[in-house]
């Protein structure tokens, strides 16, 4: 079954260029021109990933990706301008998963769709463990992709949920910034480390009571980040 793709980017000949290159990787691609018609076709359908630039009529991109956040953890990769790192923050911050920088080269776009699916399917593949992990308060069942603090769900995209996972089934393991790039993003990823940054501070939020006093995901000064039940 093709991967389904949604291209969200008011630049007609981007958007063009972009859908011949993903159907050439034999992808099937919906694209939208402005944040509404973004919303309409994600709401409409479960992409594997979504393409969405950040200067978009109607709705930008953040908000777009916020309300996709709202009832979808399909994979975002926002499209930001060279060398705006609040809106690589902002967007991941809104729930993005990765960042491309605009001006690209194809290749790029499509070797971070192609990770991400890859990532997606081995998940799904590997069926992951079918258990249920519970560490003080916090549950995890591995299975449905779910988290509760206490009896209270807790909605994490798809990337905080991994890279909790991944902490979780190894406490005490320090884990550096680039280590967890490479192994939650699925490749060696060209950004820098604040994705990382990014990441564990929406987590925090998410599952620790203080997160400025964690109980669950703690920092190792210089070094990286750790579980800790």
């Amino acid at each position: 079954m093709a991967n389904r793709i949604l291209v969200v980017d008011d630049e007609k000949l981007i958007v063009k260029g972009i859908r011949f290159s993903l159907e050439q990787e034999g992808m099937q691609v919906d694209c939208a021109y402005d944040g509404q018609e973004a919303l309409d076709f994600a709401k409409k359908n479960d992409y594997d990933a979504v393409l969405l630039d950040v200067m978009l009529p109607v709705y930008d991109g953040f908000e777009v990706c916020q309300q996709i956040r709202e009832f979808s953890d399909m994979p975002i990769i926002m499209l930001t301008a060279k060398g705006d790192d609040m809106d690589k923050i902002l967007g991941l911050d809104m729930g993005a998963d990765d960042y491309i920088t605009k001006p690209f080269n194809i290749l790029e776009v499509k070797a971070r769709i192609k990770a991400i699916i890859r990532r997606n399917s081995k998940r799904t593949k590997d069926g992951e463990a079918k258990s249920v992990l519970k560490v003080k308060e916090l549950t995890m069942d591995k299975e449905s992709r779910r988290v509760f603090i206490g009896e209270k769900e807790i909605n994490l995209t798809a990337k905080e949920f991994d890279l909790l996972e991944l902490l979780l089934t190894n406490p005490g393991k320090v884990y550096s910034r680039e280590k967890l790039l490479n192994i939650v993003w699925g490749y060696e990823y060209p950004g820098d480390v604040r994705t990382v940054d990014v990441h564990v501070r929406r987590l925090r939020e998410k599952v620790e009571a203080n997160p400025s006093d964690p109980q669950y995901v703690y920092t190792k000064w210089g070094v990286g980040y750790f579980f800790k039940g």
